[in-house]
């Protein structure tokens, strides 16, 4: 029961612990880590970003802002089906609707292909079936005898003409 793999895996479960723990340590430092870092030439784009983030993060403990962005959602609602837009802003998609949306995506691609297989392959039936039709055709023709056996060599003659005056 306790043998080489178990210790292995006991070893592994303690490392992965040990970097969550690290990882909280670090979250909590984070946000005053970079700003000293930045290159000079960029330093103002990063700075406007931070800002950006900071502003985020303050507008939903507003009450009064989110209470008119609250209402401007509900008179919104009364104007379109879209009852879950609030602040009329695009929401991030969860890792559950990534994933139906690229499942969706598959079983179109997938639709598509076997679409386009299945013309393939009724264009191909179409043409050996003419194929055939021709083949059974040139065949009765060249085929045909007269009352003793002989072959019929005039309709043969005529089958070449034709063939000739076709390819011309």
């Amino acid at each position: 029961g306790r043998g080489f793999a178990f210790r292995r895996k006991q070893k592994i479960e303690r490392q992965y612990r040990k970097l969550l723990k690290k990882g909280r340590k670090i979250n909590s430092q984070q946000d005053n880590q970079f700003t000293d870092t930045y290159p000079e030439h960029l330093k103002h784009l990063y700075l406007a970003e931070e800002e950006k983030l900071k502003k985020r993060r303050r507008a939903p403990n507003n009450s009064a802002l989110s209470e008119e962005k609250h209402n401007k959602a509900v008179d919104m609602c009364t104007f379109s089906n879209r009852s879950v837009m609030t602040e009329g802003k695009f929401k991030k998609k969860t890792s559950n609707q990534k994933a139906k949306e690229e499942y969706e995506k598959i079983k179109a691609e997938r639709a598509r292909k076997k679409e386009e297989a299945e013309k393939r392959k009724q264009q191909r039936e179409e043409a050996q079936r003419l194929y055939k039709q021709k083949k059974m055709e040139a065949y009765k023709i060249l085929s045909k005898k007269t009352k003793r056996g002989q072959p019929n060599l005039n309709l043969q003659v005529e089958f070449l003409l034709q063939k000739i005056q076709q390819n011309t």
